[in-house]
This record gives structure tokens, C-alpha cells and sequence, in this order.
């Protein structure tokens, strides 16, 4: 029976794709599928919640459209939170976790009560907060609730659900599905936007697992690399510069944060595979420099006449940071309210036909910390930077790969503000830092 179960919980997501794909009535039916197959556990609620962000980011060259979209992710997700939260945890787990539960709960009521005090259109703010507070603690309840080896398993299952991501998109490389909507290349995802974040996070998460690893495989050592060349592909600079950065500052920061000396932490260094792989990427570099040097300023530039990083960022988001510092300036202490456009007047509010509830407002903004201040004041930028502090702290602890994760979703938030859109890229970053920060210590761990 046990198998016969497992094999019918493989069958079911599936079953949902394959519907997501072939239709539109039949890409409502999908979301709805997929709700109720997040009603089976916590493990389900979890995978529920990244088949939506898949369904809700598919290229609609491949997938068309789903009119009843923005119902169904809300449907997917109340659904993953009462799975969460009528099971019992499978696994005593940390006192930490639960008190991480806790505070982001509390946080995210904060952020409620300041939406119906100081917001511009309370019922947008309202409804975002919400949803946002419900996803973060769904996520950090789940994959804290899972013992070792669901969680393992499910580790793994994200981490290569991802990589066929990579995989199908490297087969639309010759077709012009894969360059549907925007000038770069956006493989299976929506936008070239999406797929280079996405491809950041993958290659972030494969690097670090590989260096932490005595003897890492081939294909883990050749996931960055090939991540990198797609997110060139993509046009994406926010992306490359945060997978650089974040893997970076993992192998650096790891070791210190966590208090573990590097060799026990970080042995896969010592492989002669990585090794040999560094050098062969530092030789490839060596010989294409002069080319490597003519692709890196048109990659910067795009098509804004830009000589360097800091230009390139001026041009493509000044403007919006401009918007954005005007709003604090006259409402320092409290903002505009969360969730609301710089401009609130041109915001474009889908509402739902039967209850008139706000169930799209989606905004553009760039620098996180920047966009945090704006809308919800000084006080809400103090809160916010110390739940992200806990978060990472906590991250450090639990491993190069789940720091790198971490840090690669700040450093993207850096241009692109994600974290709090539950609807869309958000969705995964989430999933990804919730996975990071909860489990055992990765001296604990048996997984």
C-alpha cells in the first residue's frame, strides 16, 4: 500500500503539468489539482507551493495562459497552510525553528497592522501582507515539521526540479520560444528576468553543495558554470553579479559565521576534480580574455548607452529609485503602505469578479532595503533588517549551500525587489530561504 501511495503522489503532479500545458480550461483544472494534492502533507504542501510558482512563471509560448491564475495560486496556498498546520510534526525539531515560526508571524502581523493604519489602499496592502505572512510561515513550519530524510528527499527533489528547469530551457535554445517576450533568453520562465534569477539560485546551490562535498560530481561541478552562461544568455547583470557575489561571500563568511574551520566545512576545495575545473576555467579565460572583455561591456551596457556597472544601474533603475526617495522624504515614519506603487495612481488593480478582493497589484521596484523604507517607514526597515539578520544567522549554521542561497536572494533583491511578491519570482526565493534557514546544524545533521 505504502508504494502504491508514494507512486499515485508521483502521478499526481504529473497529471497537473501535463494539464498546466495542454490548455486553458485545462490550466485552471491544474492549480485546483495541485490544491488538493497540497492537502495530502506537509512534504505535498511544500512541493504544491513550488508547482505554483512554476505554473504561475511557464513561458506562454509553451503554456497558455490560465485566466483563473490569481484565484487559483490563493486556493494552492490556503490549502498548503492548512496541510501545515492540522498535521503533526513528523520530528521534534529545534526550538529554534518554532521560535522562528514565531517571529516571523509576528513580524508579518506588523506588517498587517501597519497596512490598515498608514496605507494608501489598505485593501492591496492587506491582502499582500497576508498572503506574504501566511506563504513565509507556511514554508518555515513545513520544512522545519519534515524529518531528515523527507527532508533530504525533498531537498533533492527541488534542487533537481530546477536543473530539468535548466535543462528544457538549453533545448530551446535554437527556437524562438525561448526568446518570446524579451531580447534575452528566458528558456521555459516567463521572462528573461525570471529565468536568470532562477538559473542564480540553481547555480549558487550547486556550487556550494559541490564544495561540500570530499569527492562532488561532475555534474555539480559544471552546474555553475553552464547557470552562468545562461544568465549571460538572459541578459540578466542582477543575476550574474549575485551568483558571483553570493558564492563568494559564502566561502568566505561560512567558516566565520558558523564557527567550523573550512576543511571540514568547505573539503570539496581540496578535489583534484575542482581543482582540475578551476583550471581549466581559468585557462578558458586566459585564452577568449580579449572577447571575454567585449561581451562582459555589452552585457553591462544592454542597450543603454552605459560604460560601467554602476552607470548601467543608474540608468535602468534611477528613475524608480528617484520615485521611490521623493515618498520618503514626505512620509519618513510611517510610508506608503505595503505593497503600493511609488505611484499609486497608475497602479493596475486586478479584482476578483465575486468578491471584489484585490487578487493582482503587481508593482516594479529595485533596491529591497530602499523599497522595505519607503513603504513601511524607518521602524518597519529596523524590523525588517533584524528578521534577515536572524534568518541568516541561522542560515551560517546550517551549511555553505544554505548560506549561498541566502545571500544570492539578498543580493538579487538588490535590483530586483522579489521577497515579498508571494504571486510570482518571490514564491521561490521563499521556498529557497525557508528551506535555508530551518533544519539541524549541519554538525548535527544526519540527512
Amino acid at each position: 500500500m505504502k508504494i502504491q501511495k508514494s507512486h499515485a503522489f508521483l502521478l499526481v503532479p504529473s497529471v497537473a503539468m501535463v494539464m498546466r500545458l495542454a490548455s486553458e480550461p485545462t490550466a485552471n483544472i491544474s492549480y485546483v489539482l495541485i490544491a488538493l494534492y497540497a492537502l495530502a502533507g506537509r512534504e505535498q504542501a511544500l512541493q504544491a507551493l513550488f508547482l505554483s510558482w512554476l505554473f504561475v512563471t511557464l513561458n506562454p509560448a509553451i503554456a497558455p495562459g490560465a485566466s483563473a491564475e490569481a484565484v487559483g495560486r490563493f486556493g494552492v496556498l490556503i490549502a498548503a497552510a492548512v496541510s501545515v498546520v492540522v498535521r503533526k510534526r513528523s520530528v521534534a525539531g529545534e526550538k529554534d525553528d518554532q521560535m522562528l515560526v514565531l517571529v516571523t508571524l509576528l513580524f508579518g502581523g506588523l506588517i498587517i497592522f501597519h497596512s490598515l493604519l498608514f496605507s494608501s489602499m489598505p485593501d492591496v496592502s492587506l491582502l499582500k501582507a497576508t498572503s506574504w505572512t501566511l506563504v513565509m510561515t507556511t514554508l518555515i513550519a513545513g520544512w522545519s515539521g519534515l524529518n531528515d530524510a523527507v527532508r533530504a528527499k525533498l531537498s533533492a527533489q527541488l534542487f533537481w526540479g530546477l536543473a530539468l528547469v535548466m535543462l528544457v530551457s538549453l533545448a530551446l535554445l535554437p527556437f524562438p520560444a525561448g526568446y518570446f517576450r524579451s531580447g534575452g533568453f528566458m528558456g521555459v520562465l516567463g521572462h528573461s528576468q525570471a529565468f536568470g534569477l532562477t538559473m542564480a539560485l540553481l547555480g549558487a546551490w550547486a556550487a556550494l553543495q559541490a564544495v561540500a562535498m570530499p569527492r562532488p560530481t561532475w555534474a555539480l561541478i559544471s552546474m555553475m558554470p553552464a547557470c552562468m552562461a545562461l544568465i549571460l544568455m538572459s541578459g540578466t547583470r542582477t543575476a550574474a553579479l549575485a551568483l558571483l557575489m553570493g558564492v563568494a561571500a559564502a566561502l568566505f563568511l561560512g567558516p566565520l559565521l558558523s564557527g567550523g574551520p573550512s576543511k571540514q566545512l568547505l573539503p570539496g576545495l581540496r578535489s583534484r576534480r575542482f581543482q582540475f575545473a578551476i583550471f581549466l576555467a581559468f585557462a578558458g579565460m586566459v585564452v577568449a580574455w580579449p572577447k571575454l572583455v567585449d561581451e562582459s561591456k555589452t552585457f553591462i551596457a544592454k542597450t543603454a548607452d552605459a560604460e560601467n556597472i554602476g552607470q548601467a544601474y543608474q540608468m535602468s533603475r534611477g528613475g524608480l529609485i528617484d520615485a521611490m526617495w521623493l515618498n520618503i522624504e514626505n512620509d519618513p515614519w510611517q510610508g506608503i503602505g505595503f505593497g503600493i506603487g511609488s505611484i499609486p495612481e497608475v497602479m493596475e488593480v486586478i479584482r476578483d469578479p465575486i468578491f471584489d478582493l484585490p487578487v493582482s497589484a503587481p508593482v516594479e521596484k529595485g533596491v529591497l532595503p530602499i523599497t522595505v523604507l519607503e513603504e513601511l517607514g524607518v521602524f518597519g526597515l529596523v524590523l525588517f533588517v533584524a528578521w534577515l539578520w536572524v534568518i541568516m544567522l541561522r542560515c551560517a549554521r546550517r551549511g555553505g549551500a544554505a548560506l549561498a542561497v541566502f545571500l544570492v536572494v539578498v543580493l538579487l533583491n538588490m535590483g530586483e525587489a522579489i521577497l515579498f511578491s508571494a504571486g510570482g519570482m518571490g514564491m521561490l526565493a521563499m521556498i529557497l530561504m525557508a528551506w535555508a534557514a530551518t533544519g539541524a546544524p549541519v554538525k548535527r545533521s544526519r540527512a
